[in-house]
């Protein structure tokens, strides 16, 4: 039997997703035992092919949320939607989904375009930039901070405090667990001031929705409304601005898509869709069994850990015809890379819409991309992250 590492530990992840270990083990071993984990505990299974991972996702009463959608054995001071089960889960998301259908994010497409022209406008004419920091990050932080009704002013708050709670494990962005909780408690208290003005003045954003709402007759308590917060200020900018920077590294790496991308605007449809598939923001998130059950031959235990590699499960050759290539006109392009079942991304059209509208600008008024020196990633065993990518590029005439 190959050696598998300790996929929960962020060395892992070094260089990128390790796409040839988990080749190996969708062939020889899809649903691998591993004992023990760089935090302790019983172990994990790595869960690595498509229909396993979308099987799991589907049975939230058997592979549980609440116990925690990370690896690590720790108690949680906050409730987060994202590790609630049903009907729990589906109760608290009803206070926000309505802002976040097609139809509604459709409508703020000429508003994004409008953004992602004042981000270009502050570097077309420079020739190169810090692309992650100066263009990937910008578009989903200020129409996050806009959903929320948080002012613009505080848009790099939101940046600084998502890097420090996401970055937690790579020493570049934060020393340790106990600055990253510092980060989620700053959050917090940012967004108790702005909640009193809420209270006193509802407006037409996601935070007012939010404090008014009612879950099951009872607006929500503090501690509550501090993690509704913190995950969709989170989760609003970072895997968006992940995607952005994974897409720009696709595209010069293939010049042919590139080409054809700036022949016809129309493929970034699918573009987007290959990007994600190709390149999944979130590496996992996890599982716990509530009882003893199979998955595929294996005996699954009450209690066991189950971890979800969307990744893997994007590149699984059962589903998708040649994996390893990037095609920006694949058919039948069914990835996970915003999960399936219960935990589907609430923000998917958005993420889609931004990613868009963000490549349509650079490609219309960049040329000539090229990287100007190495890139930096983020260590981290749940995110795919980019910190920083060196652009050079030329000003087209658009």
């Amino acid at each position: 039997m190959f050696e598998v590492p300790d996929v929960s530990h962020p060395d892992a992840f070094e260089k990128g997703f390790p796409h040839e270990l988990f080749r190996e083990l969708r062939r020889e071993a899809p649903v691998y035992w591993h004992e023990g984990d760089y935090q302790g505990g019983r172990g994990y299974w790595i869960v690595s092919r498509y229909e396993a991972i979308k099987s799991i996702s589907r049975q939230p009463l058997l592979f549980s949320s609440a116990s925690g959608i990370s690896v690590e054995d720790r108690e949680e001071n906050f409730v987060s939607m994202i590790a609630l089960d049903p009907p729990d889960h589906r109760r608290y998301r009803s206070l926000v989904s309505s802002g976040f259908t097609p139809k509604q994010i459709a409508a703020q497409e000429p508003h994004h375009r409008e953004i992602v022209r004042s981000i270009l406008d502050a570097v077309v004419d420079q020739g190169h930039c810090d692309f992650v920091v100066d263009i990937a990050a910008e578009l989903p932080l200020r129409v996050i901070a806009e959903l929320l009704g948080v002012p613009q002013s505080a848009c790099h708050d939101i940046f600084d405090w998502s890097n420090r709670m996401i970055g937690s494990q790579d020493p570049e962005v934060v020393v340790g667990l106990e600055e990253a909780v510092g980060a989620a408690q700053e959050m917090f208290l940012f967004a108790n001031t702005l909640a009193e003005d809420r209270l006193k003045a509802p407006q037409d954003d996601l935070m007012s929705a939010i404090l008014h709402g009612e879950v099951d007759g009872q607006r929500l308590n503090t501690t509550e409304f501090d993690s509704f917060f913190l995950l969709l200020a989170v989760a609003g900018n970072e895997t968006t601005r992940n995607l952005i920077s994974h897409g720009l590294l696709l595209l010069i790496e293939h010049p042919e898509a590139q080409a054809r991308l700036r022949e016809d605007p129309s493929l970034l449809h699918g573009a987007v869709e290959e990007m994600l598939r190709f390149s999944s923001p979130v590496m996992y998130m996890r599982r716990t069994a509530l009882e003893d059950t199979e998955l595929d031959g294996q005996r699954i235990r009450r209690g066991d850990k189950l971890l979800l590699f969307y990744p893997s499960a994007n590149r699984d050759e059962a589903l998708f015809d040649e994996p390893d290539v990037f095609d920006i006109e694949r058919k039948n392009n069914h990835h996970l890379a915003f999960g399936n079942g219960e935990h589907f991304c609430l923000g998917t059209a958005l993420a889609r819409l931004e990613t868009r509208v963000m490549f349509e600008g650079i490609l219309a008024r960049m040329d000539d991309l090229e990287l100007a020196g190495p890139i930096s990633r983020l260590r981290s065993n749940l995110i795919d992250g980019i910190k920083h990518i060196p652009l050079k590029f030329s000003r087209s005439g658009a």
